[in-house]
C-alpha cells in the first residue's frame, strides 16, 4: 500500500514535492527512514535548511501539532538539526547537483 506524504499531520503538498526530488514517494518511505534521515536526504537534494521544517516533520512522524514542540524536547531538537545541517547540507554543492539535475545532466548517486 502507498500512501501520500501529505496524509502525515502537518505536511503539505510543498512537503510532499521536496520528498518526491530526494527520492521519497510515500508516507511509508517517510517513516521508515525516520525524521533525521529523510532531513539529511532532503537537504543533499537542494532543500534548504531551515528549523521550522525539520521539526514539522519530527512531530507529524509522531502524530503532533507542529506548535506541540517547546522547551528541553524543542532544544535537544534544535542540537539534533544542526547536526543534520552540519553533515548533510553544502550550499554551493547542493544547489549545483540541483541545477544538473533539473537539466538531466547527471543522475544523484546514493
Amino acid at each position: 500500500m502507498s500512501t501520500a506524504i501529505s496524509s502525515i499531520r502537518n505536511l503539505g503538498p510543498a512537503y510532499e514535492t521536496a520528498c518526491a526530488r530526494a527520492g521519497i514517494t510515500t508516507a511509508e518511505e517517510l517513516r521508515s527512514l525516520g525524521p533525521d534521515a529523510a532531513y539529511a536526504r532532503l537537504l543533499e537534494t537542494g532543500s534548504k535548511p531551515h528549523f521550522i521544517g525539520y521539526y514539522v516533520l519530527v512531530m507529524g512522524l509522531q502524530g503532533r501539532p507542529w506548535n506541540d514542540c517547546k522547551g528541553d524536547e524543542k532544544k535537544a531538537l534544535r542540537k539534533r538539526f544542526d547536526a543534520i545541517k552540519a553533515a548533510s547540507f553544502d550550499s554551493g554543492r547542493s544547489e549545483f547537483e540541483r541545477i544538473l539535475n533539473e537539466i538531466g545532466v547527471v543522475e544523484r548517486i546514493r
